[in-house]
């Protein structure tokens, strides 16, 4: 169930996609802090303000933040990838960019490598 405009973001549910990813994604998501009481900060609202939602997302990368899976909730996200939410302490956007750095090193890996063969 998704909250009403009226409800706080700590009141939403986790949509079935994050449920549903996490069961596949293998065992470390047993020690995920936010599998507590946290679920709502994850994703966004529906028509959520732009200050509501930097707040929300700010109280989330904290939770990630003293999560003892950080760095493998934050990759199933990048390997999946996650279109939406927080998860490994990174909104939808900064994984964008991740992403876009990783497929930018990545080409100039792959051109040095080329080179070096070359010459």
């Amino acid at each position: 169930m998704l909250p009403t405009p009226h409800q706080s973001p700590q009141a939403a549910v986790v949509p079935v996609q994050r449920a549903s990813s996490r069961e596949h994604a293998g065992p470390w998501h047993s020690e995920a802090v936010c599998r507590r009481d946290e679920a709502g900060l994850f994703f966004a609202p529906s028509k959520e303000p732009t200050a509501a939602r930097l707040s929300r997302e700010q109280a989330a990368k904290r939770v990630c933040a003293r999560c003892p899976v950080l760095v493998e909730c934050r990759e199933h996200a990048l390997l999946q990838p996650e279109p939406y939410g927080v998860w490994g302490g990174l909104t939808a956007a900064e994984r964008r960019v991740v992403l876009a750095r990783r497929r930018r090193r990545d080409a100039d890996l792959g051109q040095s490598a080329q080179v070096s063969r070359i010459a």
